[in-house]
């Protein structure tokens, strides 16, 4: 306990924008409560690059998707999310909150991530699944600006729940997408456990206790977290 009361340093820890959206805030708030000497660095990023930073050993920890590469690392799977349609009111001829099928996206502007995105790979794929093209409107490497432009134009998007962190109370309605496969699974990947420093270790938990929490409290919509 004493040596826990003394833990210091620097963590730094990769989010994607969604899950920064989301996640950053409580484990920022967990962490300064338990470890108020553990100095963060908190970087947000596409997963992609963030698994490249994780193997160059210029991340302690990130959370990234079932699809993304941090070769030799330590993983921890933590949830699964549901992706939803998101789109501006009246464009979806469907009560707020009700699902809706791949085929009914076939008419919709889309704005999308491009495919430096481990996303745009979920999204095509459930499209091929649906046997239709999907109508790429635009594409944004931001979540921000996705997001606002989602909100201003006629256009709609694909994105995890986590995403409903960025839009305005009452702009956008939210629907579930009925295809079983059309999920993320979030891992806590980290540099292996030998190399990690007390303080690494100790975000380690911190983090997953954050994840966790989110979830048992309603927190994170869509997410469902693993039995492990």
């Amino acid at each position: 306990a004493a040596r826990e009361a003394r833990l210091a340093g620097t963590v730094s820890v990769g989010f994607a924008p969604t899950t920064a959206s989301l996640l950053a805030r409580p484990f920022y708030a967990a962490m300064t409560e338990r470890y108020p000497n553990v100095r963060l660095h908190l970087v947000e990023g596409l997963s992609g690059n963030l698994g490249d930073l994780l193997n160059a050993r210029r991340l302690d920890l990130a959370v990234l998707f079932q699809n993304d590469t941090a070769q030799g690392r330590s993983v921890v799977p933590v949830l699964d999310e549901r992706l939803f349609l998101l789109a501006p009111r009246g464009m979806v001829e469907r009560p707020d909150g009700e699902p809706v099928r791949m085929t009914e996206l076939a008419g919709l502007p889309l704005a999308v991530t491009s495919k430096a995105h481990g996303l745009r790979a979920w999204v095509e794929a459930a499209f091929e699944r649906a046997g239709i093209e999907p109508w790429i409107g635009v594409e944004v490497d931001g979540l921000t600006t996705l997001m606002d432009l989602v909100q201003a134009h006629p256009i709609a998007t694909i994105q995890p729940g986590a995403a409903v962190a960025r839009v305005e109370t009452g702009l956008l309605s939210m629907h579930p997408i009925d295809d079983p496969y059309l999920f993320r699974r979030n891992h806590i990947y980290c540099i292996s456990d030998d190399e990690l420093s007390p303080a690494a270790l100790a975000a380690r938990v911190v983090l997953l206790d954050a994840m966790r929490g989110l979830v048992r409290h309603g927190g994170w919509p869509g997410a469902t977290l693993l039995d492990s």
